[in-house]
């Protein structure tokens, strides 16, 4: 149903009907009533389990009347979409979305952001293309068509709410970080990752890029406190282009999308872009690619072993590993001195994989000096960090959370994480991605 169209209408026959009301008593003529009547019959089948027909390769027709309703999630009223409606199958935690080809523009003042539509499938193809699953009209070249824009309403209508189109208020799925984004279920629904900010070589920069004043689809890489990326996909007809690109962070929402094997998010407008928060400096930033000449300390009070390198493994390799089997061990890995002295917050996170049942690896900050030797001397304050508790087998880097250090500003600082184990019972840990953040 045309909205728009519709009311237009309305609006002449009211406008007709008060100028003939002039010419008669007043209580014979009464303004026509706005009715708002569903296109479609009530749905038949969810959205998830339409979206589930969708063969892994190649795009199937749909021949029988498939019904089912969405909510959209996409606007090009900004001109960040082009000719295609995201849509998702509930307002608030949503388990599928999907994504419909259309071959015309201004899509918005017919379907706005969380507009309830209604979709017949029937006639149309169903397909993953090009990385999402989506549907839209038969066409000779490509696997999934653009819909003309005179035959949308086949398949497309509002759903009413009374006398109107019923438009609901969406609430973004909150995840914890950018790489979660990246799952298939995401893909055409709307999310919110917290503590977001752009690459440091983006900062400053606009949006899209200009080639003679014409914008060019432009990524922007974005990046979260887990250690996760992405990139924010901006169309060069996105009317916000020229603005230039924030250095601060918080939190960021967007539709998942993908275009083939790379995964792109798309802003609806730059209030999608809630960074009011300031960005934090990084003080302590170790991939270990070689943490001896990076200041790190490896000390073995107890045992054969000592904390080493994994050049094969990590997030991405190397790590730092360590592993006590054969004997009883105590090993600290302790690194360089970190001044907190200019901040007024601080954080520490890293990541964490581990295997084989043993004692838990712990975290230990000091404000003591230290030049090398046993550091059991040392007063040592132990830090509530979360560690990998899956250790059937290497299954993947767990993010420790930011851990505050708040009380440590103004203050040097070193961190160390403390292995030890009994004879017999010896897990095996890999770290990486230690940071260390302050924010002024």
């Amino acid at each position: 149903m045309n909205f728009r169209n519709y009311f237009k209408t309305a609006l002449v026959i009211a406008g007709t009907a008060l100028t003939l009301s002039s010419c008669v008593n007043k209580d014979e003529w009464d303004t026509p009533p706005i009715n708002c009547a569903n296109k479609f019959d009530a749905a038949n089948i969810s959205l998830a389990d339409f979206k589930a027909l969708a063969p892994t390769t190649g795009y199937v027709l749909i021949t029988e009347d498939k019904i089912f309703d969405g909510y959209v999630v996409s606007s090009d009223e900004n001109g960040n979409f082009y000719k295609t409606i995201s849509f998702q199958d509930k307002p608030e935690n949503p388990t599928a979305g999907l994504q419909i080809e259309v071959d015309r523009a201004s899509n918005y003042a017919d379907y706005p952001v969380g507009a309830h539509i209604r979709i017949n499938a029937k006639g149309l193809r169903l397909g993953l293309d090009r990385g999402a699953v989506k549907i839209g009209a038969v066409d000779p070249t490509y696997a999934i068509g653009r819909i003309p824009a005179s035959l949308l309403s086949r398949y497309v209508a509002g759903v009413c709410n009374g006398n109107t189109l019923d438009i609901v208020k969406l609430v973004p799925k909150v995840l914890a970080s950018l790489t979660e984004a990246k799952n298939p279920v995401n893909i055409n629904t709307l999310v919110q990752v917290p503590d977001v900010h752009f690459a440091d070589d983006v900062v400053g920069k606009k949006y899209i890029e200009y080639v003679s004043g014409t914008g060019q689809d432009t990524d922007r890489a974005i990046l979260d406190e887990t250690g996760g990326s992405a990139v924010i996909r901006n169309s060069g007809f996105a009317n916000f282009g020229s603005e230039l690109i924030p250095n601060t962070m918080g939190t960021l929402t967007f539709v998942v999308s993908r275009y083939n094997s790379n995964w792109q998010m798309l802003i609806r407008s730059l209030k999608d872009v809630d960074f009011k928060n300031p960005k934090p400096q990084y003080v302590l930033n170790e991939g270990f690619t070689n943490f001896t000449t990076n200041g790190w300390t490896a000390y073995s009070v107890a045992g054969a072993q000592v904390w080493g390198i994994a050049t094969n493994f990590g997030n991405p390799a190397p790590s730092a590993l360590m592993n006590g089997f054969g004997g009883v061990n105590e090993d600290w890995l302790i690194s360089k001195p970190v001044d907190l002295s200019t901040f007024t917050d601080a954080a520490v996170s890293f990541e964490s994989d581990g295997r084989y049942n043993g004692n838990p690896l712990e975290l230990y900050i000091t404000t003591d000096a230290y030049s090398g030797g046993n550091p059991s001397s040392l007063n040592w304050t132990k830090l509530d960090a979360t560690f990998d508790t899956d250790m059937n087998a290497f299954a993947g880097f767990v993010f420790s959370g930011n851990v505050s250090l708040k009380s440590y500003v103004n203050k040097t600082v070193r961190i160390a994480f403390k292995y030890t184990n009994a004879a017999g019972a010896a897990s095996s840990w890999e770290i990486d991605n230690v940071k260390v953040k302050g924010y002024k």
